[in-house]
């Protein structure tokens, strides 16, 4: 089950005795539980029927002690323990998961139909191996919240901003997925502050992103890969000199790693040259791929072996490996774009 069923479930009503809410991508764990903690009592019902734990000040008993209470008043009474990674899950070997002597694994196999337990789990995977889990698997629900993949990032923003009654325009949206990163929390984050400053139902721009976020419209990244797919010294030497002059705004490592995978992809392409589904093997939306055709005509297999491979040397140096002298971040970039593009 994904993250929209289980969210519609919850809204139509259809609970769960037992929630396990885990992995390392925090975004929706925190989505789901907010949508539980808000939506299933009333307000009047929430003083005696809503109880929020977290895992690094209670300890299992007392999550249990308050699943097992009935509801006041209320068809339902819901315990949220946040955190629940600091939790202390049992004792050792094993040994707490046997029957009738794991207090939590007793009650998971037959839980009260009228407590919802949430427990979020973050920042990591819960062993699936555990009878506890094979046991919320059996009577409740265990969502795995996944990480996910950099390339996805652009079509995500755009299915948000879209539920939220806006557009973006997919450069507007490539340019924040490159700075962002794949932590949809803190995308979501950013993307909430900006629609509250764009008028609903507008398209969101690069110049939108510009004046609300804090990216330069003509020096980032974005802009750097663009001035060297059409091989222009100069745009990408000013870029460059803008990065080492803001060096806050634009760490050495976040631009390495954007130009090894724009490098990655244009290898990629080579191999692709001619095939119908080359932006969905990149994982680009097709409104770049001319871009990458421009690229693949200017950088031969030859030239983009060599480029990765200026590309892994400037990051080992920016570690202090191989590096002479007391070279800056600054002069390792002007000299890793000189070898690029000459």
């Amino acid at each position: 089950m994904n993250a929209s069923d289980l969210l519609k479930e919850i809204k139509n009503r259809k609970f769960k005795p037992v929630y396990l809410l885990h992995g390392e991508e925090s975004y929706y764990i925190d989505m789901i539980a907010d949508v539980i903690e808000k939506n299933v009592l009333t307000d009047a019902e929430k003083g005696f029927n809503q109880t929020v734990l977290y895992g690094k000040d209670t300890d299992m008993i007392t999550v249990l002690n308050a699943a097992k209470r009935f509801p006041m008043m209320s068809e339902y009474q819901v315990v949220l323990v946040k955190e629940a990674q600091e939790l202390k899950w049992g004792g050792k070997n094993g040994e707490e998961e046997k029957k009738g002597m794991d207090p939590l694994l007793s009650y998971l196999e037959a839980p009260l139909n009228s407590t919802i337990l949430v427990f979020c789990y973050k920042y990591g995977k819960f062993d699936k191996r555990k009878k506890t889990f094979k046991a919320i698997e059996k009577n409740g629900i265990a969502f795995e919240s996944s990480p996910i993949y950099e390339n996805k990032v652009p079509a995500w923003i755009e299915d948000f901003v879209k539920e939220s009654g806006y557009k973006i325009h997919v450069s507007a949206s490539a340019l924040l997925a490159e700075y962002l990163g794949n932590d949809l929390s803190k995308v979501a984050n950013e993307l909430e502050k900006l629609m509250l400053n764009v008028q609903k139902g507008q398209e969101i721009s690069i110049e939108d992103i510009q004046n609300n976020i804090g990216i330069s419209k003509e020096f980032n990244v974005f802009e750097l890969q663009s001035a060297i797919a059409r091989c222009d010294f100069a745009k990408a030497c000013q870029i460059i000199n803008y990065f080492a002059a803001n060096p806050k705004a634009n760490p050495m490592q976040l631009v390495l790693g954007a130009l090894n995978a724009f490098f990655t992809k244009i290898l990629k392409f080579h191999y692709l040259k001619g095939a119908s589904n080359a932006a969905q093997e990149l994982g680009i939306n097709p409104f770049f791929i001319k871009e990458y055709e421009l690229a693949s005509k200017n950088y031969n297999l030859t030239k983009v072996f060599n480029v990765i491979s200026y590309l892994r040397d400037c990051d080992l140096k920016t570690k202090g490996v191989d590096a002479t002298g007391n070279t800056g971040d600054g002069d390792l970039m002007k000299e890793l774009i000189f070898k690029i593009m000459h």
